[in-house]
């Protein structure tokens, strides 16, 4: 029994082995945009067949076959998905491989961008964020951050856009509302004007600026200025700020010290990263703007 155990483990270290093998391989074929011939090294065999023929990967079976149990597999297969738009396969790969591994930022981007074009914008938010936070308690710095922010950014804009003109009509119906109560309620009363000078009119005027607000709040504008990044002049995501007393974008910043030299761009004192300090008054004021204002997002 011993040896028939020690047996099933070389097997399965074997396969596990072969698998990578397949996964390397989907990798290369990645590499070189060779997707088709990468979705076979990723996919699952036929089961017509226990070593098929895959024409662009030799006669190897598949990672997923092999090991259908290993969550980066089926991302990977997702990700060629991505990049073919095929986004019906890319949501389902992508579940497949969160439900097996929900700690994917990858897997929730994928899966974000596939719901985005479904047009389901509050589900993918809530995917590109989790995938954000992921990043972030990684404390790892990769370069999709910047492709996550610019779709959450993205979906959030067309959420608001999409429910923007619904809320308009709303409000509007509900003035209508607020003034045919209002004058029912002074002609009942008897306090109906006979002048423009009385109570009537200064209610009136009152409900006027308060739906004014309430519009303008949700019509798109110009963002303050000390939200927005002196070199960029966008809204601010990650602000720092330098011992010039300057707020910049930390990502353009530290291009700009890496590529121009280590200066403060607007004061030209001597600057490196080590003395940059986030901003954490200005990042708080930008989601509180973002959160009122969700039409800045595109900005």
């Amino acid at each position: 029994m011993a040896a028939a155990a020690a047996t099933s483990d070389g097997v399965g270290a074997g396969v596990a082995r072969q698998a990578e093998l397949r996964r390397a391989e989907g990798n290369a074929c990645f590499r070189k945009a060779r997707l088709g011939a990468a979705i076979d090294c990723y996919t699952e065999a036929s089961t017509s067949s226990p070593i098929p023929l895959l024409p662009d990967c030799a006669q190897f079976l598949s990672a997923i076959a092999l090991c259908p149990d290993v969550a980066v597999y089926w991302m990977n297969r997702g990700l060629c998905h991505f990049r073919r738009k095929d986004w019906a396969r890319v949501e389902e790969d992508s579940r497949r491989a969160l439900a097996l591994d929900d700690a994917l930022f990858k897997g929730h981007y994928l899966l974000g961008c596939a719901l985005l074009e479904k047009e389901e914008c509050a589900l993918a938010i809530e995917e590109f964020q989790k995938a954000l936070n992921l990043l972030k308690s990684s404390n790892s710095v990769d370069k999709m951050a910047e492709d996550i922010w610019q779709v959450l950014a993205k979906a959030k804009y067309l959420h608001w856009e999409k429910h923007s003109t619904e809320r308009v009509w709303k409000m509007q119906s509900l003035r209508e509302a607020c003034e045919n109560a209002l004058q029912e309620h002074h002609f009942l009363s008897g306090t109906l004007p006979e002048h423009s000078d009385n109570e009537y009119s200064e209610q009136c005027k009152l409900l006027s600026e308060v739906f004014t607000k309430v519009v303008l709040d949700d019509t798109p504008g110009d963002v303050p200025d000390y939200l927005c990044c002196q070199i960029t002049f966008e809204i601010f995501r990650d602000p720092v700020i330098t011992p010039s007393g300057v707020t910049y974008e930390r990502g353009i910043l530290l291009e700009h010290l890496r590529k121009v030299g280590n200066f403060d761009p607007v004061t030209r004192e001597p600057l490196k990263e080590q003395q940059l300090v986030p901003n954490l008054a200005i990042k708080e004021a930008v989601q509180a703007y973002l959160k009122e204002h969700s039409w800045a997002y595109k900005s």
